[in-house]
């Protein structure tokens, strides 16, 4: 990997323009495209082989305008009630107007007898439950304001409008740009101390940022052939702007010393890229293969953030050994103009005072600094105990989203049960009848009742009286009312937990039917996930008369199976990112011991990342300085993501470092010094790098979705750990304890193996040897 690094790098400085105009081309080709097909995102939370996606799979199949429940438009009467005069015809014109959109099949109006249970008890709140002809995968946001702009009328009569469900998440996104601003100011701070120049200041920065708006240009070009989450270009970015700065932060500091050394700039940029480049696109591939990786969790909604990511990575680390050599070929010595007079001060880029003495005062106390750094590791990984993997909470969206403002209006109008409707499909074979006994008996008692209104015994019916006879005769009349299916609904309804139960739908055919549940609890409650499960063990199984088979779907238990899948495929994913880790750090260090000190420190680190991130979500310790005002679950993909990313980013720390050690043995064949003398060297640099990753990530705390703020502060604390007990602490103490064994390789595979150089160390030296260096 060496000598084409080294080639690339130098053809990169020698043709710069060239190298820069291709850049500039792909950027403006993929920006053009994306711009004209768009960047569709899909919330996918399909699940072979769960109860969840059977109920959508058998709804598809024979109520395809029910799989995916109604959308309510909830209205809302500030000033009144939506039953006052002026109110009521705005709100039977604006049921009217979302009827006429193209995308709705149907709307059933809050005043009608259809729709009496979308009023509130005060009549003050209710919706318009709307059924789409579009699935929440087909649904784009453009559409999506088209059928909330269908509310108009509403909003003209002064009622406070929101849209929920799939309809209300497509619009509504947080926007990122005060985190990425945030991130940016702090990592210029860290660049400018750790370069001095604002030229070289603003080459990574400058990277970073031009390869990310490829990175995210990609990944919503591949929106339009498979789904991707919506999450995925904010995770893009944290990612993209992390890594792009890092990667360029490494092989700029290489190119400074090597200048330093007395190498022409051309002969730096190779070599820069040969050693640092080469560091690079180890660390780089070990995190996308380690996200790629994700997709052997068989989840679609995890697979495809795993390869959403893996793209602006793997741009991210493209652009570090293509575009910024060019950009270095161009300002040749320049890269050190500008100076910054505070930050410029004069150090040892090798040895800083500060890290020698540190670096000296860990080997002198390997033991008790090994003990300290474990039991610190485990101490922030105790409330991982409590853990409880659950559901984003569109709660804590901000309060000027269009899904917060619909999610507030109906948990004060219904309950918050309303927000995490549960869908019960049911399929009937036989098909579903009527129930002819209870039409019989109904139809006889309507007969003696008008018989004693025609004789003057009873007085008529008043209007609402005979509106729900008309409803219960037209209900009996229906295939809604075979009894199994009014033994399940009966059952149910009296679940704990259960708040209402509508009246079924069925096809045409009577083959399969469909209710909504309502629980009493909200979705993200540990409550409502009990009362799934007990709805399928027990009370389901219960009430199934013969050739009746039930599921419960929707996008609440959706999100109960998807954090069921992820404790099942968590332990397969960390096998297989361990074993990967393992493979490449004992080709690239000859060592059986390190990649299994290596393992184990990265599992700490993860361990205890995990543990700040129930502490401060879960258990709600400090919640409200991020701007939540309650605690709430761990949303279930995070910890699995974290997982794959934070190994993968570790090793980029974990290879400078161990880069350096091993070089330094090699050449002093002291275990202990190379250890101490590795750490002092490589510490400031990681640092910086770390300084940087931390504050772009724990910037993205200010984002209003929960589920990005979690992703902040679990990324932020575990490369904060990371750099800082693990890199400083444990990993020179445990070094240093282990002594030559750290080395140890079995001469079996050393004949064996393919060897595999990171910086390239024997190219470099047989370039010296030969005298080609210019």
């Amino acid at each position: 990997m060496t000598a084409p690094l080294y080639r690339l790098g130098r053809f990169a400085a020698t043709h710069g323009w060239w190298v820069v105009a291709a850049w500039i081309a792909v950027a403006v080709i993929v920006t053009v495209t994306v711009t004209i097909v768009g960047k569709p995102t899909n919330n996918n939370l399909t699940l072979p082989g769960t109860g969840s996606t059977e109920a959508t799979n058998l709804l598809e199949a024979k109520l395809p305008n029910q799989a995916y429940g109604a959308v309510p438009i909830v209205l809302e009467d500030p000033d009144g009630k939506l039953t006052d005069a002026n109110t009521k015809k705005a709100v039977k014109q604006t049921t009217k107007s979302l009827a006429a959109n193209q995308y709705v099949i149907n709307a059933i109006s809050p005043l009608s007898a259809k729709g009496a249970d979308n009023l509130s008890k005060d009549k003050t709140i209710g919706y318009v439950s709307l059924f789409l002809n579009l699935s929440p995968s087909d649904l784009d946001e453009e559409q999506a304001n088209e059928i909330i702009a269908a509310a108009d009328p509403a909003k003209q009569a002064g009622l406070e409008v929101s849209a929920g469900s799939y309809v209300g998440q497509d619009v509504s996104k947080p926007s990122t740009e005060s985190s990425e601003v945030i991130g940016l100011a702090v990592a210029v701070i860290v660049l400018l101390s750790a370069f001095g120049t604002a030229v070289a200041m603003s080459l990574p920065i400058t990277t970073a940022i031009f390869s990310l708006l490829i990175g995210l240009g990609l990944v919503g070009l591949l929106g339009n052939g498979v789904q991707i989450p919506s999450i995925a270009p904010t995770l893009g970015t944290m990612l993209g702007l992390g890594v792009g700065i890092d990667y360029s932060l490494f092989v700029i500091t290489r190119y400074r010393e090597l200048l330093k050394q007395g190498f022409g700039v051309e002969e730096s940029i190779a070599r820069a890229i040969a050693s640092s480049g080469g560091a690079v696109v180890f660390a780089g591939s070990t995190v996308i293969v380690a996200l790629l990786s994700l997709f052997f969790s068989g989840i679609p909604i995890v697979s495809a953030l795993g390869y959403s990511a893996a793209i602006v990575v793997a741009v991210a680390m493209v652009a570090a050994v293509t575009l910024l050599p060019a950009a270095l070929g161009l300002l040749g010595e320049r890269i050190n103009s500008l100076s910054v007079p505070f930050f410029n001060r004069p150090k040892d880029d090798d040895h800083p005072h500060g890290w020698e003495r540190w670096a000296r005062w860990v080997g002198r106390r390997p033991a008790p600094i090994a003990l300290l750094g474990v039991a610190l590791m485990l101490l922030l990984a105790v409330p991982l105990l409590d853990i409880r993997l659950g559901a984003p909470d569109n709660g804590q969206l901000p309060t000027d989203t269009e899904t917060r403002r619909s999610y507030d209006a109906l948990a004060k109008g219904f309950g918050v049960g309303e927000n995490g409707p549960l869908l019960i499909s049911v399929r009937l074979k036989p098909p579903a009848k009527p129930d002819t006994k209870k039409l019989n008996q109904s139809n006889e008692q309507q007969q003696q009742q008008q018989q004693a209104v025609e004789a003057g015994e009873a007085p008529p019916p008043t209007e609402k009286q005979q509106q729900q006879a008309d409803q219960q005769q037209e209900f009996l009349s229906s295939d809604a009312s075979d009894p199994r299916l009014t033994k399940l609904e009966n059952k149910i309804s009296k679940t704990a937990d259960v708040a209402s139960v509508t009246q079924a739908k069925t096809n045409k055919s009577g083959t399969a039917a469909v209710f909504t549940v309502y629980p009493d609890s909200s979705p993200t409650a540990a409550r409502t996930q009990d009362l799934v499960l007990d709805l399928r063990d027990n009370v389901i199984p219960d009430a199934s008369g013969k050739g009746v088979k039930a599921y419960v779907g929707g996008t609440t238990a959706g999100y109960i199976d998807l954090a069921d899948k992820i404790g099942e495929k968590l332990p397969l994913v960390i096998a297989i990112v361990l074993a990967l880790s393992f493979l490449l750090l004992m080709l690239a260090f000859r060592s059986i011991v390190i990649p299994i000190t290596a393992g184990f420190m990265n599992l700490l680190s993860v361990v205890a990342a995990y543990g700040i991130l129930v502490a401060v979500f879960e258990k709600g310790w400090g919640v409200e300085l991020i701007g939540l005002d309650h605690s709430l679950p761990i949303v279930s993909y995070v910890p699995l993501l974290m997982f794959a990313i934070l190994f993968g980013l570790s090793m980029d720390y974990q290879v400078f470092l161990l880069t350096r050690i091993h070089e330094r043995y090699h050449e002093l064949g002291d275990n202990h010094e190379a250890v101490v003398e590795g750490l002092a060297g490589t510490a400031r640099v990681i640092t910086s790098a770390a300084l940087i990753m931390v504050a772009v990530f724990a910037s993205f705390v200010l984002n209003g979705d929960p589920t990005v703020k979690q992703f902040g502060v679990g990324l932020a604390a575990a490369i904060a750990i990371d750099a800082t007990i693990v890199r400083t602490m444990l990993v020179p103490a445990f070094m240093i304890l282990l002594g030559r064994a750290n080395w140890w390789f079995p001469d079996s595979l050393e004949r064996r193996l393919p060897r595999l150089g990171i910086e390239g160390e024997d190219f470099l030296d047989d370039l010296d040897a030969k005298g080609e260096a210019t």
